[in-house]
């Protein structure tokens, strides 16, 4: 009788430069396979200067209504499956502040804001994962101040402590090489540990300074040595990647993006949308945050039949009628990117249910209208199943007025499995989702 051929799950398929985890295969087995269910992922996605008001409440339109008012119009074919979350509001004034806000509920003040809820649930995930987070952009930082503010600030909503934001990664293809480079190729491991040897120097040789300074450069030592030491912890992650505890089912499919970003929109963030989906399906995150831009965007959509100018100075619309149109047009366009996003991770069958099933996902701005950076009864929209824990019974889930959008935050957190009363203090309680 012939032997039953089989290999390792933790098999991977190695070439020059790079490395790929195998999905699930027959010939791995299926010992245990059955009791291993899919890790539930956080998917937060940010869309800058608000919605027109009446253009956002009208909700997703019925069939064969889409050339209605409505910025939803495109997540027709999701429906079902997210639900629309009124009546909470964010803290600050300003892009700057409302862009920090959006994901801590606590506005940038002197450069100060608070750890955001992806960055919390990726502490309290780290060591499952070779990355703790993957956080995406598609505009770099501006220069200038804006309501006493740094523009540069609202360049990301991930903050991974009160006074350290992340920038994120704008460049598909350096974006795709942090996931799958080789971590194994002996040229590729000498030069991570020659790196950790020079990092050991620094910090040993920081410490030394330490004892000859002053209080207040001291605390910039430390600040400067906790750095040192997540980064030692990246390199030591990708010299000995934790142990799988989840197998990905499916094949992904892909290949390394260009050089250079595209330079039509659309496509752009298409594939920052697939890059998510891909660190997601091969397990090498379980938070993901997307700036589709940057949080004082002005962007030219003149690309888009209809409207001429930046999508900053149209949310300034002082009410006029064209201004307004054009306004609710770019609205539209970023909805049926992050439509797009759901629909790739509908696609992504994990055995007891897709991707987005697995997954919670977030989307929204940090002010309801930019005519005036109203802060209140936010745009948001949640998706996904959670693993089965978010349920999409109601199109529209209303809180009362005044709610803190923090409130939001902290629920999100619970459901990621964070033990946690409050929000960066400034929660009043949980919401219902």
């Amino acid at each position: 009788m012939a032997k039953t051929w089989k290999i390792s799950r933790r098999r991977v398929l190695r070439g020059l430069g790079a490395t790929l985890a195998l999905p699930y295969l027959e010939v791995m087995g299926n010992d245990g396979l059955s009791k291993t269910l899919p890790p539930v992922r956080l998917c937060c996605v940010f869309q800058p200067n608000g919605m027109y008001p009446a253009a956002w409440d009208a909700g997703v339109p019925r069939e064969n209504q889409e050339k209605a008012l409505s910025v939803l119009s495109p997540l027709s074919a999701h429906d079902q499956g997210v639900t629309r979350i009124a009546g909470l509001d964010n803290v600050g004034r300003g892009h700057v502040q409302l862009t920090s806000s959006f994901l801590s509920g606590v506005p940038v003040i002197g450069k100060k804001a608070a750890t955001s809820l992806d960055q919390k649930v990726a502490q309290h995930l780290e060591g499952k994962t070779l990355f703790s987070s993957l956080v995406l952009g598609t505009e770099p930082p501006r220069q200038g101040n804006a309501s006493g503010e740094p523009i540069s600030y609202a360049n990301t909503v991930s903050w991974s402590s009160s006074d350290t934001r992340l920038s994120p990664e704008i460049h598909p293809q350096q974006v795709f090489d942090r996931l799958f480079r080789s971590r194994t190729h002996p040229a590729a491991r000498r030069q991570q540990e020659g790196r950790r040897s020079v990092l050991d120097f620094v910090l040993e040789d920081s410490r030394r300074l330490k004892k000859k300074v002053s209080q207040q450069d001291s605390k910039k030592i430390d600040e400067y040595l906790a750095g040192v030491r997540q980064v030692e912890q990246r390199i030591e992650n990708s010299l000995n990647p934790p142990e799988r505890e989840w197998i990905p089912p499916s094949q992904p499919e892909f290949t390394r993006p260009d050089a250079l970003a595209p330079e039509d929109r659309e496509a752009y963030l298409q594939v920052m949308a697939d890059l998510m989906v891909l660190a997601f399906q091969t397990d090498s995150t379980r938070v993901g945050t997307w700036m589709m831009a940057h949080g004082f965007s002005r962007l030219n959509f003149s690309f888009l039949e209809g409207v001429n100018g930046d999508h900053h100075a149209m949310s300034h619309h002082k009410n006029k009628s064209k201004v307004i149109d054009e306004y609710v047009m770019v609205s539209r366009w970023y909805v049926k990117r992050f439509g797009y996003l759901l629909d790739k991770m509908s696609a992504v069958d994990e055995g007891n249910g897709s991707l987005l099933d697995n997954s919670v996902v977030l989307f929204g701005s940090g002010m309801k209208d930019g005519n005036g950076h109203v802060p209140n009864d936010l745009p948001l929209l949640l998706a996904g199943g959670a693993g089965g824990r978010l349920k999409h019974g109601r199109k529209v889930i209303e809180h009362p007025a005044g709610t803190p959008h923090a409130n939001l935050l902290l629920s999100l957190a619970q459901m990621m499995g964070m033990d946690l009363d409050h929000f960066n203090g400034v929660s009043s309680g949980t919401v219902e989702i």
